[in-house]
């Protein structure tokens, strides 16, 4: 089953929260703190496989989850970092967020890419002693991992595209000019998934050439195959757009060449404005008549114009050489760049929260309070001082006081209450 869009879940690995200890020593008198630092989780990586061809694996198993950091250790000890959990996809894999569409990476080589980054370990409470806090009884927790729910999109990685009605001659072109070998018969929709083939024109020299199932029209709106597979020619060089000249079913191929234009212009303008070669086969079958009126309707327009016959091989070198010198030409095959994440204006100095005030009670609405919050031990002055250190400083309590906040009334912070004391 040939399977080219499917929707995953990935989440990198925490880091390791940090170590609370005191260095314990026969003839060594307060050791001190030395709470080594957690490990850092691990990245959740895609890498191109070329034995893949199919996102099939990915409709069985839709959850990939790398493993955290290990906690940190006493005698400063780092927690082991975790290893990176690396998923192989089919080369030409585009890895989008599913909510936003937003593109994380385009597999079009064989270089790994790091799409969700493990989080940082934790301190340890080594990095909070002070000359006026000696027994730090606190550490920081690890980061969480970055995780995302994406959508994984195969984007064929071919030089060249083959379109055109079904049963024009396409997988015949193809099977005759490389070693690809697609199911052939006269009826409509034979080829049901894309086929991909080399074409080799000298010693160190080819191209790619895919053979997209056929359009119809209507296809960008979801009618016949064709919508389902008209993403695979968006990344290629160019066109080489296959009419029947002949007409032998009864079509006009003046009018398949338009409808057929008219379909990519919809699903991507881009298409449409796309280097585009015009190959009229079934030579063998037609007037001289139909393939004159052909030739001049098309060289009207400035296209190039290759008369062939894919089944007898005739005029198909002249094509293929033809789409050789026009692809030294063109630049590489499209690749998309990730697109970066929106960052936040925040004020200088301060960092963004919300505050709201229901029955008395005051919440503080704040994601990045979260992590702060894990290392804070309530039976700890000194830890319970950090915290307010940090409330200080991001502005929470100068809000507060201008909201009116009465000694002795609550504050709701991630639902860790304490009640204010000026």
């Amino acid at each position: 089953m040939f399977v080219d869009i499917a929707k995953i879940r990935i989440k990198a690995g925490d880091g390791g929260n940090g170590a609370v200890s005191f260095h314990r020593e026969k003839y060594v008198a307060n050791g001190g703190p030395d709470g080594g630092d957690g490990g850092r989780g691990g990245n959740v990586v895609f890498q191109a496989d070329t034995n893949l061809s199919t996102l099939l694996d990915f409709r069985y198993k839709r959850r990939f989850i790398a493993e955290n950091g290990e906690n940190g250790k006493s005698a400063r000890c780092t927690g082991k970092s975790a290893p990176d959990l690396v998923i192989k996809v089919p080369l030409g894999t585009l890895i989008k967020e599913a909510e936003t569409g937003r593109i994380l990476a385009d597999i079009s080589t064989h270089e790994p890419v790091i799409v969700a980054r493990g989080g940082k370990g934790g301190w340890g409470n080594q990095h909070f002693a002070t000359p006026t806090r000696q027994i730090p009884r606190f550490a920081k927790p690890g980061l969480p991992g970055e995780a995302y729910e994406v959508t994984l999109e195969l984007k064929l990685l071919a030089d060249v595209g083959l379109v055109g009605f079904p049963n024009v001659g396409k997988s015949t072109l193809v099977s005759m000019v490389s070693e690809a070998k697609p199911k052939i018969a006269n009826y409509h929709f034979t080829t049901l998934t894309p086929v991909l083939g080399v074409v080799k024109i000298a010693e160190g020299k080819n191209f790619v050439m895919a053979d997209i199932p056929g359009l119809i029209e209507g296809a960008s709106e979801g009618i016949g195959l064709g919508h389902e597979f008209l993403r695979h020619v968006e990344r290629c060089r160019l066109n080489v757009h296959v009419v029947d000249v002949s007409g032998c079913e009864g079509r006009d191929p003046i009018e398949d060449f338009e409808t057929i234009n008219r379909e990519l212009e919809t699903f991507n303008a881009d298409l449409a404005a796309r280097p585009m070669i015009v190959a009229a086969n079934k030579c063998d079958m037609a007037t001289d008549e139909q393939i004159e009126n052909f030739r001049k309707y098309v060289e009207a327009k400035g296209l190039p114009y290759y008369p062939i016959s894919a089944a007898t091989r005739q005029g198909v070198d002249a094509l293929v050489n033809a789409i050789a010198a026009m692809l030294d030409t063109l630049p590489p095959i499209l690749q998309y760049e990730p697109e970066p994440m929106p960052i936040p204006q925040e004020p200088e100095g301060k960092r963004n929260f919300t505050i709201r005030v229901e029955d008395g009670v005051y919440f503080v609405e704040a994601d990045w309070l979260l992590s702060t919050l894990g290392m804070v031990d309530p039976e700890d002055y000194e830890s319970l001082q950090y915290l307010q250190r940090v409330l200080i400083k991001s502005g929470i309590i100068e809000e507060l006081e201008n909201m009116g906040i009465n000694e002795g009334d609550t504050v709701s912070i991630l639902d860790f209450e304490f009640d204010y004391i000026k």
